[in-house]
């Protein structure tokens, strides 16, 4: 008996070219291929974007290949398997039936099975009375078979593009964190160089790394941050072969002292009495008077503008915002990785961040950023140090600065800007000391 092999799909699927071409692929492969297939699934699940497969869609051609009974899939062989859809839900941890329908389809787009629909659209097979199938109308399973190749070189694709980007992200992570640390350290050591310079440069190459990056902008952010990173070294190689030839030990330690921006002032000991001095009984009890809430972000943001102008964006939005501009204002000013963290540790990081940001403020007027600011932290230890005090003088400087401006553009409507403020907060202004 003859019969004939079905090439289209039934009812109102159209037939597409894909589907062509993945039936003449099949028909095409040599008699005497065979593909275990187990292992090819596993290919085409490492491949599966590269083939445009879906999870789902996987569930479901794992289920098919679980309805042929052998393991070793042969051209010679019946590949035609014919579940019905409730057995498909079944085996494919009870999806519904439109999921199994829109999955089965991408399957067939896919090239992975072929459709042998019967005239009636049912599916089943009809045996011959020794018990052989004669005719059988289901899925056609040869595509595993005939593309098991393809599928292994795809897979294998995959496997070494997710090897180069899991390299691609250590290589980040190892170059970050030494640029970081080499920056520390040039600052810690007083080596010569424009410090917060370099650390915008750094930030300004991390700011191009979006949240999910492909290999190809990761290796090239990763290049622009080696080049820097050979700079630094560079930098901090030459100045310790400086030390090492032009100077004895003694001399070698004493210039090491001395190369710390922070020890000539935090060592004058009369700077730090006489800024310890300023905490008397009153001036604690003043500071155990002051509220104890929070500083609003946009009162510290009005008194402490010129944190705004080290910003790329040039805007504030958020106290996770403001933590990353003071990291930078640290650097900038010179403040030792040690200073600052034992003034996060004593007042917090978002109260160490507000002191900061009133010390950049007024960085004209400080010598030493970074015995002031270990000065505060002493103060602060000993609970006799608030931020709200040197935020309320920064408003009332700004405060008294607007009203001299205004006095002069009276009766000018394109005049300066006023501080708008509350009568409660002039009070508290006018009760505040000004800054030592």
């Amino acid at each position: 008996m003859q019969t004939h092999i079905s090439t289209t799909p039934f009812g109102r699927r159209a037939l597409t070219l894909g589907q062509i071409a993945s039936q003449a692929t099949a028909k095409a492969m040599p008699k005497e291929a065979a593909a275990n297939k187990w292992q090819v699934f596993q290919h085409i699940r490492e491949a599966r974007e590269l083939l445009g497969a879906t999870d789902r869609s996987l569930a479901i051609l794992n289920a098919l290949l679980s309805f042929h009974r052998e393991t070793e899939l042969s051209a010679e062989g019946e590949l035609i398997v014919w579940p019905s859809n409730e057995q498909l839900m079944a085996r494919a941890n009870g999806i519904s039936p439109a999921t199994l329908r829109r999955h089965l389809a991408v399957l067939v787009e896919c090239g992975l099975i072929i459709r042998r629909d019967s005239p009636n659209g049912k599916r089943f097979a009809r045996r011959s009375r020794a018990g052989e199938v004669e005719q059988a109308y289901g899925f056609d399973l040869s595509p595993i078979v005939a593309r098991a190749e393809e599928v292994r070189y795809l897979a294998e694709t995959v496997q070494v593009e997710k090897k180069a980007f899991r390299v691609a992200k250590e290589r980040l992570t190892l170059l970050r964190r030494d640029i970081v640390k080499m920056i520390d350290t040039g600052i810690e050591e007083g080596v010569p160089g424009n410090w917060g310079r370099v650390l915008q440069t750094y930030q300004g190459i991390i700011l191009k790394l979006p949240r999910t990056a492909p290999r190809q902008l990761i290796e090239g952010i990763c290049e622009e941050l080696f080049e820097l990173h050979g700079e630094i070294r560079d930098v901090l190689e030459s100045f310790t072969k400086t030390q090492n030839t032009n100077a004895n030990e003694s001399h070698s330690e004493r210039h090491i002292q001395n190369s710390n921006p922070e020890s000539i002032f935090e060592s004058e000991q009369d700077y730090r009495e006489k800024d310890e001095a300023s905490g008397s009984a009153a001036e604690t009890d003043n500071v155990r008077s002051l509220p104890k809430r929070d500083l609003p972000l946009s009162i510290v943001l009005d008194a402490c503008p010129n944190l705004l102008e080290i910003v790329q964006s040039g805007e504030i939005r958020h106290w996770r915002d403001f933590l990353s501009a003071a990291e930078l204002g640290r650097t900038m000013l010179g403040i030792s990785p040690s200073a600052w963290q034992d003034a996060q540790g004593v007042m917090g990081e978002v109260q160490a961040a507000i002191a900061l940001a009133a010390i950049y403020q007024r960085s004209g007027q400080i010598n030493s950023a970074g015995g002031y600011l270990r000065s505060l932290t002493d103060k602060a230890r000993e609970g006799k140090f608030s931020t709200w005090p040197m935020i309320m003088a920064l408003l009332r400087a700004k405060l008294d600065d607007n009203k001299g401006r205004q006095s002069q553009a009276e009766g000018n409507a394109g005049g300066a800007p006023r501080l708008e403020v509350s009568e409660s907060l002039v009070k508290s202004l006018q009760k505040l000391k000004p800054l030592p």
